[in-house]
């Protein structure tokens, strides 16, 4: 076998083996997760209950399936678990790549391997505080006592619906706020630049809108909730490709004068 071969099949087992161990820290995780699961259940539903807790109806979470809700527990476990797991994959990952990359390489993406979760974290955050509460009250304004349906329209919400719907918004959010990260490892290998991502600014704006029409339900609150933040990164992502093209530069002068 040449030496070729056998980093080959050394760097495939490097790589099984970190696959092995993100998969059981997953799994650790997920343990821990169903045993606190009535604890994190009652974190996602704290925004539900703090629109409605100064209604003067009694609300409640339903569920219409036997087993309804022992999946709910199983997803909720799952997407905690996943969502703690994250930094430590994206750790195995620094580790398997880190050897083959020179020092100023490394330099260059360590911000990014930080930044990342950070940034999932905020998408996070801005659903679970903001959205999903104004979202909530907005669904509830079409209630109706009945003077003119006959009969009252009243929320009765699933249980995995409700859980569903607000994970999906912690996924779609924190995903969403990956484009800074996106756009300016795209900078650095010469794929976009400061010019293209400014002249196509209106064609992103409807994109975006677009993107968040499709990832959220159909109202305007949780649409403009994306749409409006990831604007903002866009415009933040020409900012930081700006930084990067300048820097660069510079160095590329550094190079020439040397």
């Amino acid at each position: 076998m040449s030496d070729k071969e056998t980093n080959f099949v050394s760097h495939l087992t490097e790589l099984r083996q970190r696959l092995i161990h993100s998969l059981i820290f997953l799994f650790i995780l997920f343990g821990i997760s169903y045993y606190f699961s009535d604890h994190i259940y009652g974190f996602l539903v704290e925004p539900y209950a703090s629109a409605v807790k100064n209604d003067d109806i009694e609300r409640r979470l339903i569920f219409t399936a036997l087993q309804e809700t022992f999946m709910t527990y199983i997803k909720v476990s799952f997407f905690a678990a996943f969502f703690a797991t994250s930094p430590f994959i994206l750790i195995q990952v620094w580790k398997f790549i880190a050897p083959g990359l020179y020092k100023h390489e490394k330099k260059a993406i360590m911000p990014y391997l930080v930044l990342t979760p950070i940034l999932f974290l905020l998408g996070g955050i801005l659903v679970y505080y903001l959205i999903m509460p104004l979202a909530i009250k907005f669904f509830l304004t079409f209630e109706s006592v009945g003077l003119n349906t006959n009969l009252p329209i009243q929320l009765e919400a699933k249980v995995n619906e409700y859980l569903s719907l607000v994970m999906k918004l912690i996924f779609a959010f924190g995903l969403s706020f990956q484009l800074p990260i996106i756009l300016s490892l795209l900078a650095r290998i010469g794929i976009v630049d400061a010019k293209f991502l400014k002249e196509r600014r209106k064609y992103v704006i409807v994109i975006i809108f677009t993107i968040a029409a499709i990832l959220t339900p159909p109202d305007p609150i949780t649409q403009f909730g994306l749409g409006i933040p990831l604007l903002l990164l866009y415009e933040l992502s020409i900012l930081s490709v700006s930084i990067i093209e300048t820097k660069n530069l510079k160095r590329e002068k550094k190079q020439e004068n040397a």
